[in-house]
């Protein structure tokens, strides 16, 4: 099966990217490389440079690759800077979620799987929850991510198109780009192994979900290729475990010590201070990923420890790679 994967060189995509190629099938990638890297993908996967708003350019791309499925994974991903710029953020999360399912309409594209959000969907929650559960987003990103789905579901019913929407928890793993607020595990592993301190916002007992990245990209290639149990369907992807950023940060401080002491390097890394609260957070967030687990046979394998000492490992190696730190 061919699979165009926007967003593709980014984080989750790469890692989706890796797994279609290990099963079979044939990944082509579109990324404006605002946050993504080319280096992410694997030598001789077909990639285009472009912005998935650009309806024209996209256009092009479908009518040469005619893919048959779509996993879009494009976004933007920060929850504050949709709080700063929502404006920003709808053209990016709404008009560039609408051009592709447009246009993978116009081609002939049989699936679409989009990367949705349980994180920001369910509003505070102290206990798992199924798909099921009201929708209550606080933050534009959120808003954006339910009228994603609501636009699935119409491509669904009035073009014929399978539609998925998963929605994922706190992803973290390697790849994950730092450089931003997206990704608290990446933040605090490249400023720890650096030696760096780090800040918590505010008292730190916010309480998430995090699923390891080759979990999601598995729940990815399973939505694209699997028999569905409707033409449209809703997927939570996490694990259900609550874990907040206080003891995110400890973990993450010692796996980070002893990465230092094995490369022969400092060998302390400062505790966090605490900043301001950050707009649009909620306090709680757990989803409940049963329904994937019956349909696919799908699992979070990875856990928690296991996808924190392999993302630390890989942030460690970026740093040590060269002489001079990067």
């Amino acid at each position: 099966m061919k699979v165009l994967v926007t967003g593709g060189a980014g984080f989750i995509g790469s890692h989706v990217v890796d797994q279609l190629l290990a099963a079979g099938h044939t990944p082509v990638v579109v990324d404006d490389l605002s946050t993504g890297f080319k280096e992410n993908l694997p030598v001789g996967v077909a990639f285009h440079q472009i912005d998935v708003c650009d309806a024209a350019a996209l256009d092009k791309v479908f009518a040469e690759e005619q893919p048959e499925a779509v996993c879009h994974q494009a976004a933007q991903m920060s929850v504050s800077k949709s709080v700063a710029e929502p404006t920003y953020d709808a053209r990016v999360n709404i008009m560039g979620l609408l051009t592709t399912l447009e246009l993978g309409s116009k081609h002939g594209v049989k699936r679409f799987v989009f990367a949705s959000s349980g994180g920001v969907l369910y509003g505070d929650v102290s206990e798992p929850v199924g798909e099921s559960w009201p929708a209550s987003p606080i933050s534009p990103y959120g808003i954006a991510k339910w009228t994603g789905e609501r636009y699935l579901e119409f491509f669904n019913r009035e073009h014929g198109l399978e539609t998925v929407a998963l929605r994922y928890a706190n992803v973290y793993g390697p790849r994950q780009n730092p450089h931003g607020e997206a990704g608290v595990v990446a933040i605090f592993c490249q400023r720890m192994i650096r030696g760096e301190s780090t800040r918590v916002n505010g008292d730190g007992k916010y309480i998430r979900d995090y699923v390891y990245v080759e979990d999601v990209a598995r729940a990815n290639v399973l939505s694209l290729t699997e028999t569905l149990p409707e033409s449209h369907v809703a997927f939570n992807v996490g694990t259900g475990i609550p874990t907040d950023v206080n003891q995110l940060a400890e973990r993450l401080r010692a796996l980070n010590e002893q990465a230092l002491r094995d490369a022969g390097r400092l060998t302390t890394v400062p505790e966090p201070d605490h900043g301001p609260a950050r707009a649009g957070d909620l306090r709680s967030n757990l989803v409940d990923a049963d329904r994937i687990r019956q349909t696919f046979g799908w699992n979070d394998e990875t856990t928690l420890e296991t996808g924190l000492s392999n993302t630390v490992s890989w942030f460690a190696r970026q740093y040590f790679a060269d002489d001079e730190p990067r």
